[in-house]
């Protein structure tokens, strides 16, 4: 059963999300956490995990949730669940409309699709930003020092770039410098 669990709600989230791994965030969130599947703080961490390393991230977070969940078929049924619409709603379109972004039906849906997009990015990032520096939703503010300092220390050193070698750093160079950083001040502030 759990298989079939992990099949449909990752196909779902596939089927249903535009724009991304980013964007796919929240519903993987509201789905691993009311099957209880994951902690919200254990979700939080996932993210971090799915982000530093290779492939993307929606496919990384179904691969890692399978996993915990059912084993190597788990990891499979929640990988296929989560990439199957994407390769059929490409096969289809390579298959049948050949203009297809000149279509007005297919420009509107991509105009109306857009800003919800980025509303979920932009909402994906504040709520990691605000739950990494201790601001819950709630309100309550419990200090995450290490990840103040880590951010502090990293957009100083991004600017310092900028400015100083007008270089911008690339993404690997920020979540290099970022896992060293986490592993030197985790290791001051509680050794």
């Amino acid at each position: 059963m759990i298989f079939l669990m992990l099949f449909i709600e990752f196909f779902k989230v596939g089927l249903f999300t535009f724009g991304g791994g980013f964007a796919m965030i929240p519903l993987i969130e509201d789905i691993v956490v009311s099957y209880g599947w994951l902690t919200e703080a254990e979700f939080y961490n996932l993210i971090g995990i799915c982000e530093s390393t290779p492939g993307p991230v929606a496919i990384n977070m179904a691969t890692y949730i399978g996993s915990e969940q059912g084993g190597l078929f788990g990891s499979f049924c929640a990988t296929l669940g989560v990439v199957l619409p994407s390769f059929i709603i490409i096969v289809l379109i390579a298959a049948i409309l050949k203009n297809f972004t000149e279509n007005r039906f297919f420009r509107g849906f991509i105009r109306g699709v857009k800003p919800v997009v980025a509303a979920l990015i932009l909402a994906t990032g504040t709520t990691l930003l605000l739950k990494n520096i201790g601001i819950s939703l709630s309100g309550t503010f419990t200090p995450g020092w290490a990840a103040i300092i880590v951010l502090a220390a990293v957009t100083a050193l991004y600017f310092f770039f900028k400015i100083v070698f007008k270089k911008k750093l690339s993404a690997i160079q920020i979540i290099l410098i970022s896992a060293v950083l986490g592993v030197l001040v985790c290791n001051i502030i509680s050794p």
